[in-house]
C-alpha cells in the first residue's frame, strides 16, 4: 500500500464483545487492517467468525471494548463518515407496500438527493442490477433475491466515496450475481472504495485487489490477491484435495488438519 494513498478505513487493535460477565463472549479479538482509497477488498471467514460484527463496527452500529475504528479520518459511525459510505445489511428488510422506485428515493432523501435527481437516477440505477422497468412494483412481490438486488442499488443511489457490503450476493442467483459483478466492476473503475464480505470465493477473485481472512475473531490473513493467487497456481498439488485453490489455502488457515493430512498423504 504506497504512503500516499488515502487510508479510508482504518481499524486498530479492535476489540467487540456481546453480553457481560460469564455470558460474554469476544465477538472480534485484536483485529486491524487498513483499506486505501480506490481499493476492492474482500473480507472473508466461516459463518461466527467476526465479519459482520466488524463490519457493524465500522458503521457505528456497535461500539469497540477497546481499540478503533475509523472511515474517513472520522470515529465510526459519524454522520460524515456516514454521509460518504452507502451500506447493505446482511439481511435486508423493506417495508412491501413501497415500490421499488420509492424505496431508493427514500434512502436517497436521506442523503440529501433531490427529487429531480433521483428521477434522472433511480431508472439507471435498477437496470444496473437487473430490474429494468420494475420500478413500480411493490416489494411484496419481490423474490429475496430481488430485494436483495433493490438493496444494493440504495447502497450506491447517492454515489458514495465508499461501499461496505455485508454478505454481498446473499439470496442472488447466477443471473443477479453477474450484473453485481458487472456494476461493481464499474464503481471499482471509477475509484470507488469497495469493502464486502463474501462466502463465494470465486466472486472475490474476480473482484479484489486484497483479501483478509478472519477466523474465530482474529485475523489471520491480509495479503494482495494477484500474488496470492498466482503463488497458489505454483504450489504443488495436494494428494488431497488437489491443486491449491484459494477456497483450499482458506481452509488450510481455519482447519490446519487439512494441510497436515495433506503434507503426510503426500510424503
Amino acid at each position: 500500500m504506497s504512503v500516499a494513498q488515502e487510508i479510508v478505513i482504518d481499524v486498530r487493535d479492535l476489540r467487540v464483545a456481546y453480553g457481560r460477565g460469564r455470558k460474554r463472549r469476544l465477538a472480534v479479538d485484536g483485529v486491524s487492517f487498513q483499506v486505501a482509497r480506490g481499493e476492492t477488498v474482500g473480507f472473508i471467514g466461516p459463518n461466527g467468525a467476526g465479519k459482520s460484527t466488524t463490519i457493524k463496527a465500522l458503521m457505528g452500529f456497535v461500539f469497540p471494548e477497546s481499540g478503533s475504528a475509523t472511515v474517513f479520518g472520522l470515529k465510526a459511525g459519524e454522520v460524515e463518515a456516514r454521509r460518504r459510505t452507502g451500506y447493505l445489511p446482511e439481511v435486508t428488510l423493506y417495508y412491501p407496500f413501497m415500490k421499488a422506485r420509492e424505496v431508493l428515493e427514500l434512502y436517497g432523501g436521506l442523503h440529501g438527493l433531490d427529487k429531480k435527481t433521483l428521477r434522472a437516477r433511480i431508472p439507471g440505477l435498477l437496470a444496473d442490477v437487473g430490474l429494468a422497468g420494475r420500478g413500480e412494483e411493490l416489494l411484496r412481490g419481490f423474490s429475496k433475491g430481488m430485494q436483495q438486488r433493490v438493496g444494493i442499488a440504495q447502497a450506491i443511489v447517492a454515489d458514495p466515496d465508499l461501499l461496505v457490503f455485508d454478505e454481498l450476493s446473499s439470496g442472488l442467483d447466477p443471473a443477479g450475481r453477474y450484473d453485481l459483478r458487472a456494476a461493481l466492476l464499474d464503481l471499482k473503475a471509477r475509484g470507488k472504495t469497495i469493502f464486502f464480505s463474501s462466502h463465494e470465493l470465486h466472486e472475490v477473485e474476480e473482484l479484489c485487489d486484497r483479501v483478509i481472512m478472519i477466523d474465530k475473531g482474529k485475523k489471520i490473513a491480509d495479503e494482495p490477491l494477484g500474488p496470492l493467487v498466482e503463488r497458489l497456481r505454483r504450489a504443488e498439488p495436494r494428494a488431497v484435495g488437489g491443486s491449491m485453490t484459494l477456497e483450499r489455502y482458506f481452509m488450510e488457515l481455519i482447519r490446519p488438519e487439512l494441510g497436515e493430512t495433506a503434507k503426510a498423504d503426500a510424503a
